[in-house]
């Protein structure tokens, strides 16, 4: 009936135009191995004729053109390779007649392991020839020459603190004299000829860090662990130097004199010098302990350091902080 007939075909073309519909979203190229030869009269646009997509004719001959390339270039390379393993197994072919081949494992591998072995020896025993001639050098500077005493030997001692030394300095002007700073709260001033002490500082309550001299004055600055630095003068002579020992004397004479001057040394000890209580001036702003001073500027200006993370510039003469840096 045509009703029916209709019907039946109408439906049949909806069941139909669902499936033309997905097919028209797809691409469907194909390509032909390049070592084929494709029959003459045949173009890539005739290969592509009778199949659905979108995509302009122009476009699509481009892409074929772009996998062409890309496979031609995966053509080359495998072509380089297979020349590359003919001649590597020439090589290996000729190696194996010479008996440099490894038993049992891979004569290639084998032939690579050999050449390698042979360069690193090469280079391993130019390196030990150039450290060795550079170390025998750097060492024979250092041995003494032959009958020659010790090249270090200890030539005197400052004894007189009770706790350990933080820091020493020497004067800039006459007289010249040796600093030293410790924790048992004292600053010395001794001889460097004989090792005697010559004047103590005992103005600071807390263990002094630091002692720096003025560059044109009799002056000192010591940085203490009591949150301050001090500025103190002294005034000091230097002892006669000790005369030479007689070398003539007899041996019991030679005792005798080594013990007069240990015992002088002894007698002249940190406690029987004269002592310096009072600073000319206290630099205190800071809020922790001051491990460090020095002298700015010819002496006019002092800088501290302190555990406090700041830094402060004083004036000598006034003894005003002038600027303060302050760090994270």
């Amino acid at each position: 009936m045509p009703v029916e007939g209709g019907s039946s075909s109408g439906s049949a073309s909806a069941t139909r135009h669902p499936k033309q519909k997905r097919k028209a979203h797809s691409l469907s190229i194909r390509r032909t191995n390049s070592t084929e030869e494709r029959p003459p009269g045949i173009l890539r646009g005739d290969m592509l004729e009778g199949q659905d997509s979108k995509l302009p004719l122009a476009l699509r001959n481009n892409l074929l053109d772009l996998f062409g390339q890309i496979e031609r270039e995966f053509e080359n390379l495998y072509i380089e390779n297979l020349e590359l393993r003919r001649e590597i197994d020439s090589l290996n072919e000729r190696l194996t007649g010479d008996g440099q081949a490894v038993d049992g494992g891979d004569p290639t591998k084998g032939a690579l392991k050999a050449k390698a072995s042979h360069s690193t020896s090469q280079l391993s025993q130019k390196l030990k020839t150039t450290y060795k001639a550079s170390t025998s050098k750097i060492v024979s500077s250092f041995k003494a020459t032959t009958g020659s005493r010790a090249l270090c030997q200890l030539l005197k001692e400052y004894i007189g603190h009770r706790d350990g030394i933080w820091d020493l300095g020497i004067t800039r002007t006459q007289p010249v004299v040796l600093g030293t700073a410790s924790a048992d709260h004292s600053a010395l001033l001794w001889s460097i000829e004989t090792g005697k002490c010559l004047l103590r500082y005992a103005g600071h309550v807390g263990s002094v860090n630091s002692i720096k001299f003025h560059p044109t004055e009799q002056m000192a600055l010591t940085a203490s662990g009591d949150q301050t630095a001090h500025i103190w003068r002294y005034m000091v002579q230097l002892p006669a130097p000790q005369p030479p020992p007689d070398v003539s004397a007899p041996c019991d004479d030679d005792q005798d004199s080594s013990d007069r001057e240990e015992g002088e040394v002894d007698g002249d000890g940190p406690s029987e010098v004269p002592t310096v209580r009072v600073a000319t001036a206290t630099l205190k702003s800071h809020q922790g302990v001051v491990i460090a001073a020095d002298w700015l500027v010819g002496g006019r200006q002092i800088v501290t350091a302190s555990w406090d993370r700041a830094a402060n510039l004083y004036e000598v003469e006034t003894s005003e902080l002038v600027h303060t840096l302050t760090g994270m």
